[in-house]
């Protein structure tokens, strides 16, 4: 394999993991108003991988690109992946729109094209709507292999394939394809590395390309879904502790749940 893996990695911006999402007063969806938002984190896991390819294969790889969908400040995790070691990113400015997986995947589409990549490795899922979906619909219309929920990634330089590990129920599953391919990260591949204050300083320097949805006019955006109402999950009961397997008999029996 000649030096010409092209590495795309897509990067999403979310309410930060550690951060408690609360509904709007208007119940139409999650309140962001005032709340810490932060690099997806199985997005942040992705471009870890992706800076780890690059290391170990030196000749190999010529580029790892970060691309964003999503409002404005969206360059923040941007700026963020090229300081954990991406070498150019994307910004594709959606304003506020929300935009659905197959959207989504319509647009890295021609982002994959346009930086004629041969990798994809993207988060599984992202964690503010769960949908599990993008990478498997942006393979679908690439028409390339994929592997999702990736727990270990091995690159075969001799043949120019990716071996991709993944945790199953009952085990493990070894999975293997030619390039080009997308993979999806599951939490279990690497420990994302901190982006330090002397690298995000560098990043500033490095070229970001800002687009809008308006470039991408013949793409089909149009949302299928429509949120009719967001409301907070049913308060659970307290639990109680029983002091003996009888007392949890009993209790048990009290409650009709045997």
């Amino acid at each position: 394999m000649s030096k010409s893996l092209r590495i795309l990695v897509p990067v999403k911006r979310v309410i930060d993991y550690a951060i408690k999402p609360r509904i709007n007063k208007a119940g139409t969806g999650v309140e962001k108003t005032g709340v810490k938002f932060s690099m997806n984190p199985f997005d942040d896991i992705a471009v870890e991988e992706a800076v780890r390819l690059r290391e170990k294969h030196k000749n190999l790889v010529e580029s790892v690109h970060a691309v964003s969908i999503g409002p404005a400040k969206a360059q923040d995790i941007l700026r963020t992946a090229l300081a954990k070691g991406a070498d150019t990113c994307t910004l594709i400015d959606a304003k506020e729109a929300e935009l659905e997986p197959l959207a989504v995947a319509k647009v890295l589409k021609r982002v994959v094209e346009a930086q004629n990549a041969n990798l994809v490795i993207l988060g599984k899922q992202s964690i503010d709507d769960d949908c599990n979906n993008t990478g498997q619909m942006l393979a679908g219309l690439l028409n390339w292999p994929q592997a999702t929920n990736a727990a270990k990634i091995e690159l075969d330089a001799a043949r120019g394939r990716v071996q991709v590990t993944r945790e199953v129920d009952g085990g493990e599953e070894i999975v293997s394809a030619a390039l080009p391919m997308v993979v999806t990260t599951d939490l279990r591949l690497n420990t994302p590395r901190y982006a330090t204050l002397p690298n995000l300083m560098k990043a500033k320097k490095k070229p970001m390309e800002k687009l809008t949805l308006a470039d991408f006019g013949d793409v089909d955006t149009q949302a299928r879904l429509q949120t009719l109402k967001v409301e907070e999950p049913a308060t659970r009961s307290a639990g109680v502790k029983v002091g003996s397997v009888d007392e949890l008999v009993e209790k048990l029996k009290a409650a009709k749940a045997i």
